[in-house]
């Protein structure tokens, strides 16, 4: 077999879910689940309940073998229980027999996070008879489809319903309870061991179930798979791979939970929920094993880190981002990453079939008169392609790979910004338009396997899935250094001949590159802007030096140091830019992008840009804040708002007052003059005297919050019970107020080391967009 051709029988396709493209949420019977609860987003999705014809001979027109879609739990039971809606399942019969007319495979999931509604109000996941009903369904569905439908997945990704549904509560249905996550994690694995006894019983062909299943590793292993780690670094990554991968490996394939994982579950809620006989049941053999994966989990040991909700236990683990290419969801691209992950897999899990049941990307697409050029998710595809071919070689048993998705859809959480289909959809109208994805990948069908002839442009990621190495082994030895093997180095030197690979900056940098330094430009911060600044110096300093990047620091603070900056950049003395804006709008940023040298901005620039910059969702975290308040019952909220010729200030007023707006509420604002303690305890003097009935003060900023907390004291105001107070940052004094201050926490770490790989992408030529990092609500005693 070449080494761009897949194995006899290979299964190429696609994947979707129901609630993500059917719409007809309320058509021929069926009842809410809780993703219509939950979303914002009311209309009809792709509308495919209605177009499953015309979108079934889309993949006819593909040559697409095989067809991975969910079957909707509330349109076949729309109580969750009782007699199936037989509305609801003429839907599925006639989807079948459609794919069956085109040649199309169908591989069905029941559960793809879209639990009835009325299930959910009888205590949902985390209650025990959830996981009987979802027997019951998969037997009532079988018992229809399962004369033509082969192979059956019981569920998709339990970890992230489990955990962000009932966790962290940025998932469906909402809920923020450890306890909860944890018992919904249990209750899905038991209804997935009682569903597969289920759709035995009824003579089903081939069982799984489908596990979204990363790599956990630190910033310096992605680059570097075989770096030793110290031991509070190889404690951190053991544990969130307890957490991720190995709680539902484990039960399904083994028969019991980790040992490590059992103190984790019974500290957060007990185990009372694990009833003898459950891990046996659990533990149904099965046919075939789903993998979803999309990027790496990349964390190290951090002490004073909290636990992030969506992984209860992870108290002193810091979740990093890395400096690679990303996609438009932020999501590092690491394709040899899969090799890694199916390696583990076949050699833990020996005799295990496998399937790719998701990969794919999200990227900002643009609409065109002659097409949808989607460069970037070709690119993305390939390189994963080429990584799991490079796992079979090695003995990886996968069986088939299938896209995430046909079609640009309702992408849960995120609305419908998110592109990841290989199929166009204008919403407005329910076109669907071939990007260039699906015709390049109709042709990797139709050859099984990838174009013999060299891809024009290997990657540093193409070579090192070919050698089965490290990216950065890649570079060690175009380079020439010595610290590489023989072995190694015939095996890239290889894999380079083969691919016909011509080193590009990423890497021959410090061969090619003029003068392989990075300018960091940094203005000075208003006060209480210090921890950033700190954060940038040392996280991306010691990140672009890892990158063998020379850092020359540059003060912005005056005209003439502007026009000096500008100088610098425009003589090539420095390869990129990373640049702190100041406060206030200045021509600077704007002169340095018209030098063609790649520029990155920290923080949203005033104006509109098309330079890539890293930020916090401010907004974002100013209505969470909010939210918060209001769900403490408190709704006679002011805001001290600092000075509003601040981007940062103004997206936060802005999300605070989207917040009160959707309460029905109005907003008591209290000006600050500047960003000090006693700025934002004289505001706060003024709010309470303007509005003295206010039962809590959201402020813009920690150092403003505190100075509130001290104006509370002295008006004596007691605080949290007469007046809530919440801050924007999490500086360090936070925690030691008193009471300690409930805020909204900047990762500061998190927007330093997004910044270092942004410019690092833009430096090997790759498009880059602007990350903008989620913050999260930490509650302490003054909320």
């Amino acid at each position: 077999m070449s080494t761009t051709s897949f194995p006899e029988g290979f299964v190429w396709g696609v994947s979707t879910s129901a609630f993500q493209i059917e719409g007809a949420t309320a058509a021929h019977g069926r009842l809410p689940s809780i993703w219509d609860d939950f979303s914002a987003d009311r209309a009809e999705a792709c509308d495919h309940y209605h177009r499953y014809r015309e979108d079934v001979q889309l993949m006819k027109e593909l040559g697409m073998p095989a067809y991975r879609f969910s079957v909707s739990w509330a349109r076949i039971l729309p109580e969750g229980r009782g007699a199936p809606n037989a509305a609801g399942l003429d839907f599925y019969d006639r989807l079948v027999d459609e794919l069956a007319g085109a040649g199309v495979t169908p591989y069905a999931t029941l559960y793809h996070w879209d639990l009835p509604q009325a299930l959910e109000e009888r205590g949902g996941w985390p209650s025990r008879d959830t996981a009987e009903r979802f027997a019951e369904y998969a037997a009532a569905v079988h018992q229809r489809l399962g004369d033509r439908v082969d192979t059956w997945f019981t569920l998709n990704e339990p970890w992230v319903a489990a955990f962000l549904g009932y966790g962290s509560g940025i998932h469906a249905p909402g809920r923020r309870s450890a306890a909860d996550a944890f018992r919904a994690a249990h209750h899905m694995l038991l209804g997935h061991g009682l569903a597969v006894q289920a759709l035995r019983a009824g003579g089903a062909a081939k069982v799984g179930a489908v596990l979204n299943i990363s790599p956990v590793m630190t910033p310096a292993q992605v680059s570097d798979f075989g770096r030793e780690l110290s031991a509070e670094d190889a404690a951190a990554v053991a544990r969130i791979d307890t957490l991720v991968n190995r709680q539902f490996l484990e039960p399904m394939l083994r028969g019991a939970y980790p040992a490590e994982l059992l103190p984790v579950v019974e500290r957060h809620g007990g185990l009372d929920h694990v009833h003898d006989g459950d891990l046996e049941t659990i533990a149904q053999p099965l046919d075939l094993l789903g993998v979803n994966y999309y990027t790496p989990l990349v964390v190290q040991a951090q002490p004073s880190e909290p636990a992030d909700p969506a992984y209860p236990g992870s108290a002193g683990i810091l979740f990093c981002t890395i400096p690679t290419a990303v996609t438009a969801m932020g999501w590092p691209i690491v394709p040899n990453c899969l090799s890694l992950l199916l390696r583990r897999l076949s050699r833990e899990y020996p005799g295990l079939d496998l399937m790719i049941t998701e990969n794919g990307a999200d990227f900002v697409d643009v609409v065109t008169g002659d097409g949808i050029h989607d460069v970037e998710r070709i690119s993305f595809i390939e390189e994963h392609l080429r990584a799991l071919r490079a796992a079979i070689d090695d003995g990886a048993r996968v069986r088939g790979y299938l896209v995430w998705t046909l079609l640009d859809n309702l992408e849960w959480a995120d609305g419908y910004r998110r592109k990841f289909g290989l199929v166009h959809v204008d919403f407005a109208t329910q076109r669907r338009r071939l990007k260039d994805s699906a015709l390049w990948y109709r042709d990797v069908i139709r050859r099984n396997g990838l174009a013999e002839t060299r891809p024009r442009r290997p990657t540093l990621e193409t070579v090192a899935a070919r050698a089965g190495v490290s990216r950065a082994t890649v570079s060690r030895v175009v380079n020439g250094e010595s610290s590489v093997s023989d072995e190694v180095r015939t095996s890239v030197m290889q894999a380079v001949n083969e691919l016909g690979y011509v080193p590009n900056l990423a890497a021959r940098s410090l061969v090619t590159r003029r003068t392989n330094a990075v300018a960091l430009v940094l203005s000075v911060p208003r006060q209480g802007g210090d921890a950033l600044t700190s954060a940038v110096v040392q996280y991306v300093t010691s990140l672009l030096e890892g990158a063998g990047k020379q850092i020359t620091l540059m003060l912005a603070d005056t005209a003439e140091s502007h026009r000096r900056i500008a100088a610098h950049v425009e003589a090539r003395l420095a390869d990129g830019v990373v640049l702190l804006p100041p406060d206030r709008g200045d021509t600077l940023a704007e002169r340095l992008s018209r030098t063609g040298v790649p520029l990155v901005l920290l923080g949203k620039p005033p104006i509109a840009s098309l330079v890539p910059y890293v930020d916090v969702d401010n907004a974002g975290g100013a209505a969470t804040a909010t939210e918060h308040l209001l769900a403490l019952g408190r709704r006679r909220i002011g805001m001290v708002c600092g000075p509003t010729d601040l981007v940062t200030v103004q997206d936060r007023l802005a999300g605070h007052r989207a917040a009160l707006q959707r309460a029905g509420l109005t907003p008591h604002l209290g000006l600050a003059d500047d960003l000090t303690r006693a700025a934002g305890a004289e505001a706060t003097r003024r709010l309470l005297s303007d509005s003295p009935s206010l039962d809590a003060v959201f402020a813009a900023t920690d150092q403003l919050a505190i100075g509130a907390l001290r104006a509370a004291g002295e008006l004596g105001r007691r605080v949290p019970e007469d007046l809530a107070i919440v801050g924007f940052d999490d500086v360090d004094a936070a925690s030691a107020t008193t009471p300690g201050l409930t805020t909204v926490r900047v990762p500061v770490a998190d927007l330093a080391l997004a910044l270092a790989r942004l410019l690092l992408s833009r430096l090997e030529g790759r498009h880059a967009t602007s990350v903008v990092l989620p913050a999260r609500l930490v509650i302490r005693g003054s909320a």
